[in-house]
């Protein structure tokens, strides 16, 4: 009885061993793993440190009581060491992937005896539609060509891409084009401290860095005007490689996607570009994403394939519509808002869905209230019709060249858009497209 009461009295005595895992609110990208016999003590001395600013704050990512603490942190030291700063070695590449990563190692290994806490789930955040920005056509008594109309004139840059859109049309593609690519996002992409905060486009090859087998993502953010999602006004770079994420913020940038360091990036380390560029410097933008001859997935204004300063990059097989529209974005309050936008490319697009609105018959069997000729005796054809026995130059709107009537036997036949007067009265432009000889549908 003496024995088991000094053995009880012992084990009373020892000090319970934690593992912990601390992250600073400044640091979102990082965090440290380390050990203590007093974990209350442990947090207010990190948030005691001298030369912290006010504004940083360390918190418990998770807790744990263990057996052994020192045999365990040098258990995480050795199979984690590819995850470790190569400066700080102290420091833990951190994400939500690898924060479960961590914890799943932690738990399995043999000195683990309990979990004490675990970060909270993050709220997802929520997405407001407010009414006054998103009503019906009928509600705003305008019809679809009116939205075409103006979002040739809207030059509002304050639209981002939901997350639902980069990953629908980015999933329509061979996973093979990423394998061992650098991917640059060099529109104002922000990477934040969770999802909420960080871009559509960054978030989306993030997410899927390992799935699609990417080599590097680069993402570099605009720090002028008004700043995506209330993140840092200054033009930051992010890059991930591997395990190993960090931000750089360069003297002097802005993070434009013209400034000097991001056409050094986009000729020098890119393999592929895939962003939302501002609808209002889109003719600036395709200019230099073209003339780079890199692969491209962007997002811009549905009207550019019957736009003067676009035309000629269709019609000379430079880009290509992609699958997906896109016609609602995010404002920076994260409201819905409708635009009218599409995915374009120059990557190969294979069994497009789209070939099925194309309505391709002898022009007889074409309904009459969708043929007409204007003063000029072009024939115009609307609602996707498509003739196939006419040999003369034809009139149709964005909706034919959209959906791939180009990759069908037809080619453009003008460098500019073609504005059909009725009457007299100038009509909504279209382009000419006309059949090549021998073409096959």
């Amino acid at each position: 009885m003496a024995e088991k009461a000094d053995k009880a009295k012992a084990s009373a005595g020892k000090a319970k061993q934690y593992l912990y895992i601390v992250q600073s609110s400044n640091e979102r990208t990082k965090c440290k793993i380390g050990v203590t016999e007093n974990l209350k003590r442990r947090l207010k001395d990190y948030n005691s440190m001298t030369g912290k600013s006010k504004d940083e704050v360390f918190s418990f990512l998770f807790t744990c009581e263990v057996k052994n603490m020192n045999k365990i942190e040098g258990d995480i030291k050795n199979a984690k060491s590819h995850l470790r700063e190569q400066e700080n070695r102290e420091m833990y590449f951190y994400n939500d992937a690898l924060f479960k990563e961590y914890v799943d190692f932690i738990k399995s290994n043999e000195a683990f005896v309990r979990e004490l806490s675990v970060k909270a789930e993050e709220k997802k955040s929520i997405v407001k539609i407010i009414k006054k920005t998103t009503p019906t056509l009928k509600e705003r008594r305008e019809t679809r060509r009116d939205v075409l109309q103006k979002a040739q004139k809207r030059n509002n840059d304050e639209f981002f891409t939901r997350y639902e859109d980069v990953e629908k049309e980015l999933s329509m593609y061979d996973g093979k084009i990423w394998k061992d690519k650098v991917v640059f996002c060099n529109c104002d992409d922000a990477v934040g401290s969770d999802e909420s905060t960080t871009s559509a486009f960054s978030l989306y090859f993030i997410k899927n860095f390992k799935q699609i087998k990417l080599k590097k993502l680069i993402c570099t953010h605009y720090g002028g005007g008004i700043d995506l999602f209330n993140q840092s006004a200054k033009g930051y770079v992010f890059t991930k490689e591997g395990f190993k994420e960090f931000k750089d913020y360069p003297k002097g940038y802005t993070g434009s996607f013209d400034a000097p360091l991001s056409l050094k990036i986009l000729k020098e380390d890119a393999d592929i570009v895939c962003t939302n560029p501002p609808f209002s410097r889109a003719a600036e933008y395709w200019k230099i994403i073209i003339k780079s001859g890199k692969k491209f997935l962007i997002i811009s204004n549905f009207t550019n394939v019957i736009t003067k300063a676009f035309i000629p990059y269709f019609k000379n097989k430079k880009v290509w519509a992609g699958y997906n529209r896109v016609d609602w974005f995010l404002t920076p309050k994260r409201e819905l808002v409708m635009s009218s936008g599409h995915w374009y490319t120059n990557i190969p697009i294979k069994k497009r869905p789209k070939y099925n609105n194309l309505k391709i018959m002898p022009l007889k069997e074409i309904p009459e209230k969708y043929k007409e000729y204007d003063d000029k005796k072009i024939l115009l054809v609307n609602n996707n019709y498509i003739p196939n026995d006419y040999k003369k130059p034809f009139a149709v709107s964005a909706y034919p060249v959209l959906s791939g009537i180009l990759e069908k036997g037809y080619c453009l036949k003008e460098d500019n858009e073609y504005y059909p007067y009725k009457k007299g009265k100038k009509c909504f432009a279209r382009v000419l497209i006309q059949k090549k000889q021998g073409g096959r549908q």
